[in-house]
């Protein structure tokens, strides 16, 4: 066979088997057994994300310090209370002075309030009832009544509360009195709720879970008035009450309250030696407790810083760092009523954000703080 003809054959069979080779059936893969197949991990599914937390991490510091403050202006002018929550503040509260005549005219007022539909403030009003009562259309039962009545009347009191409040666009009501008054002398006592633990309550948990469908209920004055005599809007009562003490007579109501899970729980300016000489809403041992021990995991906001500036005691007469130090205490928000201008909301966002730079405020303590006020907000933004 010629040469050629020889190399043609020998790359024909080439071929043929190179072919055969790549046709041939590939080796069955091994099967699981249902046992190992039980065992296998599963694929892990994504962790969801919380939209407070996102919101809040897209936000520079400055706008995470005005989403932490609530602020006032006293007027009922839409276009001026639009301009100053175009700022970005996280809520506002209505005193009277922004309180019109109608329910229709203050839904007016409130809806002006809202720069964000996406992300509205919490607006917020003290609606106790009775004395402490910034509308006047409400006639509903308060404190001085109700401290002497089935609990059943203070549930259906704050039912109708707050619808009342819920139809003029308020989300947030500061209204319901956990302070147990010791006696009929005290300031507090008229606008409580019991005058003993356990009456008390039981009228703090109706009350929270009657304002539930509405609005956003707060607790106050944490830790408790009734021990400290005295009235915080011009100085700082004091006791020498235990926290032992404490635990078993003026925290009774808060437990009751966040038990019921009211999300909001105000801070009071007053001070148990015992604890802390510090104010509570300045006091991080104050704060560690309600977190810690009670288990309070919603919005912590101060009383009205302006009530401190007005107490006679020299270091604290500048609302600002009463600020920072209350969020870095633990506060998620600060409230400044008295002395408020269209200037003073501004003033205090620069102070938190100074403070973050030169570190006195941890930036984590702020921003743990935003995402608490936000996620409230997104919550109540939902109804």
């Amino acid at each position: 066979m010629p040469r050629t003809r020889r190399l043609l054959a020998v790359l024909a069979a080439a071929i043929v088997l190179t072919t055969t080779a790549c046709s041939a059936p590939a080796e069955p893969a091994p099967t699981r057994t249902a046992a190992e197949r039980s065992t296998a991990s599963p694929t892990p599914s994504p962790t969801p994300t919380d939209p407070a937390v996102d919101a809040v991490q897209r936000m520079s510091t400055a706008q995470q310090a005005a989403t932490v403050v609530m602020g006032h202006i006293p007027t009922a002018d839409p276009s001026a209370l639009r301009k100053y929550m175009s700022a970005g503040l996280g809520g506002f509260i209505l005193m009277g002075s922004n309180v019109p005549a109608t329910p229709e005219q203050l839904r007016t007022v409130t809806q002006a309030l809202v720069v964000d539909d996406a992300l509205p403030p919490l607006i917020a009003v003290d609606q106790e009832g009775g004395d402490v009562s910034r509308l006047g259309w409400d006639e509903l039962p308060a404190g001085r009544t109700l401290k002497s009545r089935p609990a059943a009347e203070t549930r259906a009191a704050f039912t109708a509360r707050g619808k009342l409040l819920a139809d003029t666009g308020i989300t947030v009501n500061f209204g319901i009195v956990a302070d147990i008054p010791r006696d009929a002398s005290s300031f507090i006592h008229r606008r409580a709720l019991g005058t003993d633990p356990a009456a008390s309550a039981e009228r703090v948990t109706a009350a929270v879970q009657a304002e539930a469908p509405f609005v956003a209920s707060t607790l106050k004055h944490f830790p408790g008035h009734g021990a400290a005599p005295g009235d915080s809007h011009h100085g700082i009562p004091s006791t020498a009450e235990t926290l032992e003490q404490w635990r078993n007579s003026d925290a009774l109501p808060f437990v009751a309250g966040i038990e019921a899970g009211a999300p909001v729980l105000m801070f009071g300016h007053l001070a148990y030696t015992a604890v802390d000489s510090a104010p509570a809403s300045l006091s991080a041992r104050w704060h560690q407790i309600a977190r810690d021990e009670l288990g309070f995991d919603g919005v912590v906001i101060t009383d009205d810083l302006g009530m401190l500036g007005s107490s006679g005691v020299d270091v604290y007469r500048d609302p600002v760092r009463n600020a920072v130090t209350a969020l870095t205490a633990g506060s998620d928000m600060v409230l400044m009523i008295a002395g408020s201008t269209p200037d003073t909301a501004g003033q205090m966002v620069d102070g938190i954000v100074r403070a973050v730079a030169d570190g006195t405020l941890p930036a984590e303590r702020l921003q743990e703080a935003a995402e608490r006020v936000v996620r409230l907000r997104m919550q109540l933004a939902t109804r």
